[in-house]
């Protein structure tokens, strides 16, 4: 009997975890059709609402966002913008915060989360899994003997929340795992394990 119960629950879980995440990330984007005139909401039009039209608005205007910013003048029109946030006191350290966090994460060409490492912490001699987030500002290499690299130490099984740390390139180990596979691996307290592909990285001298 118990058997049984914890091979339904392993079939149920995940099932009902993913489906409350899609619903609530719908029900989210829905919210973006408040912004539209009453008259072109869905309802108007069939009289009811659509569940996920939200979604496809803002996509759209991602899409679209996306497309003009990649033109002469789109690109202009975002120098203008980014000039006129600059401008304002508050609003000036927010943007510019968040914008470089997001340029970091985000774009394809950057290195944030782009390897999975291990590194010795809490203390030497116990390892976990961080992702490296690049190098340390010139301010701190200036007073530390060694090449040094910035990590982000996620915790389970909520991975975001973390610690920064920056850790001699030496004392690391470059994971042979893509980043999707270490997450899966942090969130699910190390059970679901990736695939093996042969020998990891050695520590670098």
């Amino acid at each position: 009997m118990r058997k049984y119960l914890v091979t339904g629950l392993l079939i149920w879980v995940p099932l009902v975890i993913t489906i409350w995440v899609l619903n609530l990330i719908v029900t989210t984007m829905d919210q973006s059709l408040q912004l539209l005139p009453e008259r072109w909401h869905p309802h108007t039009f069939i009289g009811r609402d659509i569940p996920g039209m939200g979604l496809v608005l803002t996509v759209l205007v991602l899409v679209v966002t996306g497309l003009l910013a990649r033109n002469f003048i789109g690109e202009r029109l975002v120098v203008y913008w980014e000039r006129l946030l600059g401008r304002i006191p508050i609003v000036r350290s927010i943007y510019s915060s968040v914008k470089q966090v997001s340029d970091t994460i985000l774009s394809p060409n950057g290195q944030a989360f782009r390897r999975a490492l291990l590194v010795q912490y809490p203390r030497a001699g116990v390892w976990t899994i961080a992702f490296q987030t690049g190098t340390p500002a010139a301010e701190v290499r200036r007073h530390v003997p060694t090449d040094m690299v910035s990590v982000y130490v996620p915790t389970t099984p909520n991975p975001t929340s973390g610690f920064f740390l920056m850790v001699p390139r030496a004392e690391t180990i470059e994971l042979n795992m893509s980043v999707d596979e270490a997450l899966k691996y942090v969130v699910s307290m190390g059970v679901v394990a990736p695939a093996d592909r042969g020998a990891t990285t050695l520590p670098r001298a």
